[in-house]
């Protein structure tokens, strides 16, 4: 039976002498996802908390169906485990894995785990800027922030990495110090779909910008934030990014506005909600 198995401490220490899958099984915390494939908790050990992801083998049956609809399945902790490597060797902030375990040659049975250490204080940009609409950032902060996520995801993309859950709320902004416009970390998580290669496909850049655009169309960007993340992220004179993107503008507006049509339909007064 193949096996990887990399500890860190504390769990180096904690688990010295155990079976570190049978270990990771009798974690306790607040579970946020439980399924038979995979669990979800936050644990505390030694006073610090860390996000536990157990794998444990989606079945043959949940890869058939990912494939035949094109769609790479997510068999274990490793896709996660090699996205923050990757990310970390390219200057990114992400999370920091401490343990990490791989059980098993059949795909479908894979025992896995990754185990993180817990980004706190820590919001969420959908969270920070749910009320900008109403509540606007100033101006260079707001601005800084669009540029510091663009080029973290154009950083993330040149990495080989492409996120697939490609969204606001997956940028942790750290709070343990004041947030200013010169001075504020961002970091990236939720990469356990997250697919790396040599070169991201444009296909699948353009899925990781959709993403990003989606997620943000309530938070009252304005056309020039718009181009400013742009700017950013092609790094190229914009009008040359205008043009040679104009099929990726042109059908992330189309999508918008279907999507707020619909939601509109749905919200309208007397609909059913």
């Amino acid at each position: 039976m193949s096996e990887s198995l990399k500890l860190y401490e504390p769990f180096a220490s904690l688990w010295a002498g155990q079976d570190a899958f049978v270990a990771v099984e009798a974690l306790e915390g607040e579970v946020f996802r439980e399924l038979e494939a995979r669990r979800t908790l936050r644990t505390v050990v030694a006073g610090r908390g860390y996000f536990v992801k157990i794998h444990r083998g989606v079945g043959w049956g949940e890869i058939f169906k990912n494939w035949s609809t094109l769609k790479r399945p997510v068999l274990g902790a490793g896709q996660e485990w090699q996205a923050i490597q990757a990310l970390t060797a390219a200057g990114i902030d992400t999370m920091t894995a401490v343990a990490f375990g791989e059980r098993g040659s059949n795909p479908a049975a894979q025992h896995s785990f990754i185990i993180t250490e817990e980004l706190a204080p820590t919001i969420s940009l959908e969270d920070y800027s749910r009320d900008w609409r109403t509540a606007p950032p100033s101006a260079p902060l707001k601005w800084a922030l669009i540029e510091r996520v663009a080029s973290m995801t154009a950083a993330m993309h040149r990495a080989g990495v492409n996120h697939r859950d490609c969204y606001i709320c997956h940028f942790l902004l750290h709070t343990d110090t004041p947030v200013n416009p010169h001075n504020f970390k961002l970091s990236i998580i939720d990469l356990h779909r997250a697919q790396i290669r040599a070169q991201v496909p444009r296909r699948w850049r353009d899925k990781d910008l959709a993403g990003l655009y989606f997620s943000a169309l309530e938070i009252g960007l304005t056309r020039r934030d718009k181009l400013r993340f742009l700017r950013s992220y092609f790094a190229d004179p914009l009008r040359e990014t205008l043009r040679r993107e104009a099929p990726l503008l042109a059908l992330l507006e189309r999508k918008a506005q279907k999507l707020q049509a619909r939601f509109a339909r749905k919200y309208a007064p007397g609909a059913e909600v």
